[in-house]
């Protein structure tokens, strides 16, 4: 009798556990219900999508540019008749763009799995489309309404005839500027009203100032890249006189070259006293009294190829910037695989050495007075340089790039 009792209590208290067990799961269903809303399929669905949509701006960009590149060097090793030397400079060429590709790529993706905006040299993937065989930047200032007059009036093409350049040559030609230091200040309007008439300006996210043309150069690079997808990025000042033509046939002779830094190379002393003309406040970094910069391009004209230009543009916030925009520019790339070419037809004097070496059958690229670091009195005598050193109007037209 007594076992039987202590039996039912047993099933007594298995009862009771069970209905408590249940009694607690439901009220915790109950206020997980109300403190808790479970998101809606749509909210989960446009949230899925947004995040799509950010990984597409990049994979469908980066896809389609690794495929060309495949394309690419299925062709070169599909190819007949070509020499050894030039299937290995394609293919190294195509690797590089390859490398190139996939370490933007990493950082795009590192951007979204921390949330961050893409960087905008890396969004333009996608978009650029149509391929351009050289962008030239003509670096000018607020003051320089007359040289710019003077360039249109010379080497640069004008209307439809520099459209027609760009469509049929793949070569852009613009003006480059930054903002006054009031935005939409008399300054910017000036050239607001100039650009409305011309339409041969690009405008840089950039304020002008002499201590800045490292900033503006690098900008110009970066901006350039996001807007051309060229072969090559030219910058050159407007108290210059260039030749397109010739400018073209010289890279185009660089063009399977993965990573090519073309200019007039110096090695400048390095000064060290305030006051004097190209005074360099990081002189302390180049050794002692007396040394000189590392071998860079002269500031008058230089060109770059794509990779790096995409170089600059995706690594811009921490390069670092010197006084002087040319060594900056060399600095850069300092550490890289760069070849550097030093052409000495991109710095030729105005006449008569540029009009003996033309006569010759050796025209120059860029003509200028070392003495001024431009053409001195560029306004007045880029007419005559233009005259008597520059190439015949139907070369451009004739050029094959």
């Amino acid at each position: 009798m007594s076992s039987k009792s202590k039996g039912g209590g047993d099933t007594v208290s298995r009862r009771w556990t069970l209905l408590l067990c249940l009694g607690s799961f439901f009220t915790g269903l109950l206020f997980t219900n109300r403190m808790w809303t479970v998101p809606e399929a749509k909210d989960i669905i446009r949230a899925n999508k947004a995040k799509e949509h950010r990984e597409e701006l990049v994979v469908e960009g980066y896809y389609s540019k690794i495929m060309d590149q495949k394309e690419e060097a299925r062709k070169i090793l599909g190819e007949e008749g070509s020499s050894t030397e030039d299937d290995l400079q394609m293919l190294n060429k195509a690797i590089s763009n390859l490398e190139m590709e996939l370490a933007a790529a990493r950082m795009a993706q590192e951007s979204i799995l921390k949330g961050s905006p893409i960087p905008q040299g890396l969004k333009v993937i996608k978009t650029r489309r149509h391929k351009y065989f050289m962008v030239i930047g003509i670096n000018t200032a607020f003051n320089s309404r007359k040289r710019r007059d003077s360039v249109r009036a010379t080497w640069m093409p004008q209307g439809e005839t520099r459209k027609k350049l760009e469509e049929e040559k793949g070569i852009v030609i613009r003006f480059v500027i930054g903002h006054g230091a009031t935005s939409g200040g008399i300054l910017d309007r000036a050239v607001e009203a100039e650009d409305k008439k011309h339409g041969d300006f690009l405008r840089l996210n950039h304020v002008e100032g002499y201590l800045e043309l490292s900033a503006k150069t690098k900008t110009y690079f970066s901006t350039a890249f996001s807007l051309w997808d060229a072969e090559f990025y030219v910058k050159v000042d407007d108290d210059v006189h260039v030749n397109i033509a010739t400018l073209g046939n010289t890279l185009a002779r660089h063009r399977l070259k993965p990573r090519v830094y073309i200019g007039c190379m110096k090695c400048g002393p390095v000064l060290a006293r305030k006051g004097v003309r190209y005074y360099e406040p990081e002189h302390w970094k180049f050794g002692g009294d007396g040394n000189k910069y590392f071998r860079h391009a002269t500031g008058q004209l230089y060109a770059i190829s794509n990779e790096l230009a995409a170089y600059i543009s995706i690594n811009q916030h921490i390069l670092h910037k010197y006084v002087n925009e040319d060594v900056s520019l060399g600095s850069w790339f300092i550490g890289l695989d760069v070849e550097h070419i030093d052409d000495r037809k991109l710095c030729c004097g105005t006449p008569p050495d540029c009009e003996w070496k033309a006569q010759e059958g050796n025209s120059c690229v860029a003509s200028f007075d070392w003495s001024c670091s431009g053409i001195c009195d560029s306004v007045d005598r880029i007419k005559e340089v233009h005259q008597r050193c520059g190439e015949n109007e139907s070369m451009i037209w004739n050029a094959v790039f």
